[in-house]
C-alpha cells in the first residue's frame, strides 16, 4: 500500500505521522510545486506543475501509476477542489481519493457558501456580506458595528485579512485586500467570483476553538476532537490546549452528516456567551491536527486500517484533555 500526500508544503510532521502509520506496508510519497522540508521527509517525492496547470492531474496520475500508489490525500484547499473535479480519472486508474465530494469542497472553500450552508442548517455563524455598501447599510441599521473583518472569500492561511474600525479603513483596505487576492494564488478560485471576491464579517469577541470532525471512509461519523486556540501564526495554531468535545458534539454531527467528508473535517469556531459560532471549515488535515495527534490520536494509522477494509480501532482515537501543546520551528538545510 503506497500513499501520496499532495501539496505538502512545510508539513513534514504529516509525512512522519503517515510513515509511522504505514510501517512496512508500503511507502509514503509527497508532491509539491517546489522542494520543501516535507518532500525531503517522504520516501520519494514529485515536483508538480502548479495546481491549475493543464498538466497537473496527468502528472499526478502518471506518478501514481509508476509508483503503484493506491491512495491520494491532499492538505491544501485549492488542490482539494481540483482533485475532486477529476475524481473519475483517479477511480478509473484504481486510485482512491481521500476527500469530500466536489460540492462539499466548494462549500468549504467559498466562505460565502459556508455562511449560507451554516444558516441553512441552523448553525450560528457571523453576519456576513459581499459588498462595502451592504456593510455600511447594516452598520447604519445597527445590525453590526465596527470593527468589521475583511478577508478573501476564497482565502486561506490568514492572507489578506484586515480588521477595520471606520468607513475610510473599510474602503481603503477592501481595495488592498482585492489587490492581494489577485496578486497571489488566491486569484484562481477568486476568478470564479471576481466582483465579489471579498467577504465582510462581524467580529466575534470570544474564545476560538479548532475541531477535528472524524468520519470513516464511507462518510459515517466517528468522533470529534477539540482544541482551544491560544496562539496563532499564519492561520495555524502554534499553542493550544486540548479540551472536552462535549459542547461541540451536536454541531459536529450535523456537519459530518451534511458534508459527508472522508477522514477529517477541520472546523474553526468561537464560543461567545456560551453560544457556538462556526467560522470556517476545511475538508483536510489542518494546522491544529498535530495537537490531536500529540494528545493520543493516530488518524493516519486509522486511515491505513480503513484502506485495508478494517473497522475503526478505538485505541487509535483516544484523546487526552487539558494538555498544552506548542509547535516548534527548526531551521534545516534541504538537499539541492
Amino acid at each position: 500500500m503506497n500513499i501520496l500526500l499532495t501539496s505538502v508544503g512545510r508539513r513534514s510532521y504529516l509525512i512522519k505521522y503517515f510513515k509511522e502509520a504505514l510501517g512496512d506496508l508500503g511507502k509514503i510519497y509527497a508532491s509539491n510545486s517546489v522542494k520543501s522540508i516535507a518532500t525531503q521527509e517522504a520516501d520519494d517525492y514529485l515536483i508538480t506543475p502548479l495546481i491549475y496547470d493543464d498538466n497537473y492531474i496527468p502528472v499526478i496520475i502518471d506518478f501514481c501509476i509508476k509508483n503503484n500508489i493506491t491512495a491520494v490525500m491532499s492538505v491544501f484547499d485549492i488542490d482539494l477542489l481540483v482533485l475532486s473535479k477529476n475524481a473519475s480519472i483517479f477511480e478509473e486508474n484504481g486510485i482512491r481519493l481521500i476527500l469530500a465530494d466536489q460540492k462539499a469542497i466548494e462549500i468549504c472553500n467559498d466562505k460565502w457558501e459556508t455562511f449560507l450552508f451554516l444558516k441553512k442548517n441552523n448553525i450560528k455563524t457571523p453576519k456576513s456580506y459581499l459588498s462595502v455598501d451592504d456593510v455600511l447599510k447594516s452598520i447604519e441599521n445597527s445590525e453590526i458595528s465596527y470593527p468589521v473583518v475583511i478577508k478573501p472569500r476564497w482565502g486561506m492561511a490568514s492572507l489578506g485579512i484586515y480588521m477595520v474600525d471606520n468607513e475610510d479603513e473599510l474602503r481603503v483596505l477592501s481595495k488592498k485586500c482585492k489587490k492581494e487576492i489577485f496578486d497571489s494564488h488566491l486569484k484562481f478560485e477568486s476568478s470564479f467570483t471576481p466582483d465579489e471576491s471579498i467577504i465582510y464579517q462581524e467580529k466575534l469577541n470570544g474564545q476560538e476553538y479548532g475541531l477535528d470532525v472524524i468520519n470513516d471512509l464511507e462518510g459515517n461519523y466517528v468522533t470529534t476532537f477539540s482544541k482551544k486556540k491560544i496562539l496563532m501564526r499564519a492561520g495555524e495554531t502554534d499553542l493550544g490546549e486540548t479540551v472536552s468535545s462535549l459542547p461541540f458534539i451536536n454541531i459536529a454531527q450535523i456537519l459530518s452528516h451534511e458534508i459527508k467528508h472522508q477522514a477529517i473535517l477541520s472546523v474553526d469556531c468561537f464560543i461567545v456567551k456560551d453560544e457556538i459560532f462556526v467560522i470556517e471549515m476545511n475538508c483536510r488535515i489542518s494546522g491544529h491536527y498535530p495537537l490531536s495527534h500529540l494528545a493520543g490520536v493516530d488518524l493516519p494509522k486509522q486511515i491505513v486500517l480503513w484502506l485495508q477494509g478494517k473497522q475503526t480501532d478505538l485505541s487509535l482515537i483516544q484523546f487526552k484533555e487539558n494538555l498544552f501543546i506548542i509547535k516548534d520551528l527548526v531551521p534545516k538545510i534541504i538537499s539541492v
